[in-house]
């Protein structure tokens, strides 16, 4: 095998984002569940026997020369002595600067997708390993389920969710992630909740949680912050409350998302936005791709 062609890497919405403390090295402690989405960033890679690695940006953004799935790729080989290289192809779908995770899903899927080409071998376990330094999502994607994160977002247990749709708005403005985390308006002191009380069923292996009581419960601390940055964040609020969705920010944003039923006609967006309506995944499409 000296290729694979079309290889997806998931988007992710934060359902809620909640600040539980902050410890004194300055990490934030949150509480969320991360979810997998059907809006894909696609890779393509070929190897190099002269062990280099090289990216082509296919669509999208010229990104900087060391992003993350060139740094994903340098990993691997120095954890594994590997003399291969590879060129990767990135067609950007998701956009950036908008808490979908879109950097950290392309830095995985390298990991899962050189791990099958180059032949290593590695477990998800070693693979996770090597996935921590490069962003505290990369683990996520690697993990493949949805999943109730706390810490600073290396605790993860693996849950389920009922098949639902939601529609993504993404304005042109971003935010910056580490303007917001340092923000003295951020609040940092929400209760912990206790995952068990969003149990829709405690006897699958995987346990089921009621998706409307997380949406109810839940919101996004970050939000606020993000909307002093980026008006445009409470502008997209404000355009899916006319039409009757209930909308909240993922992530750091600036994307925001609401949990719809039939697709809705949302075809009087700004043309600056981005509108995506997507299902979630009960797990990664590449999850097969390394054994546990």
């Amino acid at each position: 095998m000296r290729r694979l062609l079309d290889v997806p890497a998931p988007a992710k919405l934060n359902l809620f984002l909640h600040v539980t403390g902050q410890r004194p090295d300055g990490y934030h402690l949150l509480q969320s569940v991360f979810m997998l989405i059907d809006w894909c960033d696609l890779l393509h890679f070929e190897i190099r026997a002269d062990g280099l690695v090289t990216r082509e940006d296919i669509s999208g953004p010229s990104l900087p020369a060391e992003d993350l799935c060139i740094r994903a790729a340098q990993a691997l080989k120095a954890a594994t002595g590997c003399p291969l290289g590879v060129h990767i192809g990135l067609e950007k779908h998701l956009p950036s600067e908008a808490g979908l995770g879109g950097g950290s899903s392309d830095a995985a899927t390298c990991l899962l997708a050189l791990n099958r080409l180059w032949g290593l071998g590695l477990t998800r376990g070693q693979l996770a390993a090597i996935a921590l330094p490069l962003g505290a999502d990369v683990p996520f994607f690697i993990g493949g389920q949805t999943a109730w994160v706390e810490g600073i977002g290396e605790k993860l247990t693996p849950v389920s969710l009922e098949k639902a749709r939601f529609v993504v708005v993404k304005p042109p403005g971003g935010a910056a992630t580490q303007q917001i985390f340092r923000s003295p308006r951020l609040k940092r002191d929400t209760e912990t909740a206790i995952l068990q009380g969003f149990a829709a069923n405690e006897s699958a292996d995987t346990l089921k949680l009621d998706l409307q009581k997380i949406l109810d419960f839940g919101h996004n601390d970050l939000q606020p912050v993000a909307q002093d940055l980026c008006p445009d964040v409470g502008l997209c609020i404000d355009w899916l409350q006319r039409h009757d969705l209930s909308g909240r920010m993922t992530g750091s944003g600036t994307a925001v998302f609401a949990h719809v039923g039939p697709p809705p006609a949302l075809t009087d967006a700004p043309g600056t936005w981005t509108v995506q309506v997507c299902s979630n995944m009960d797990s990664h499409p590449l999850f097969g791709w390394c054994r546990d």
